[in-house]
């Protein structure tokens, strides 16, 4: 499949999940709960590092959402996970604006205690969930916005770019200024992946 001019590799995992969409929205309950299953996790991950220990709730809403409107979507598995981003990201981004942007972090202290530890561990482990939401929670806003809905929802470029409503180039930019630093603050070479696996992203 091509768009854009460039090749779009369809995983395994949104193949299923694609098939599962179709039979959700045919009533098939089942169905629902593997749709939950497969997205829930990288939702509520994406979520922890945008509003803190606020994610559950803010999740909750967003399903709220997703089951009402399931019947009207139309796209395949990756673009499910693209639509049920847009619908967390805007129950995420009232939920900032209700409480206070200014109030994103999760209230755990900086440097976090494991900091020092992290700080002269290989690149890529595994990070405690705090330390995560807290590197995050350095990052401007959009940054963290888009290394989240990379490396924790796992999307592509192109519907990063549709989700947040910004050009592809300013998406690319954006990843690369908060995968640069998240590797400062860390004091690794690459901890995109350690990030997303403490904040949930599936195995």
């Amino acid at each position: 499949m091509r768009k854009g001019g460039q090749v779009q590799r369809v995983s395994a995992d949104d193949l299923a999940l694609g098939t599962a969409v179709a039979q959700a929205q045919d009533g098939d309950e089942a169905a629902f709960e593997v749709l939950y299953r497969s997205v829930q996790p990288g939702l509520h991950g994406y979520l922890c590092g945008i509003v803190g220990e606020d994610a559950e709730d803010v999740a909750a809403a967003a399903w709220r959402e997703i089951a009402r409107e399931l019947p009207r979507f139309r796209g395949d598995g990756h673009g499910f996970r693209g639509w049920t981003a847009s619908i967390a990201r805007r129950h995420a981004r009232g939920h900032l604006r209700r409480r206070g942007a200014s109030h994103r972090t999760t209230g755990s202290s900086w440097p976090p205690p494991a900091m020092d530890h992290l700080a002269h561990t290989l690149p890529g482990a595994t990070l405690p969930t705090e330390t995560a939401q807290a590197l995050i929670a350095q990052l401007p806003l959009a940054q963290a916005e888009v290394v989240l809905l990379r490396h924790v929802i796992c999307l592509d470029e192109p519907t990063i770019a549709r989700v947040m409503g910004r050009p592809s180039p300013v998406v690319r930019l954006l990843a690369r200024r908060g995968t640069r630093s998240l590797a400062r603050l860390l004091g690794a070479g690459d901890v995109t992946h350690g990030v997303a696996r403490a904040l949930g992203e599936p195995t």
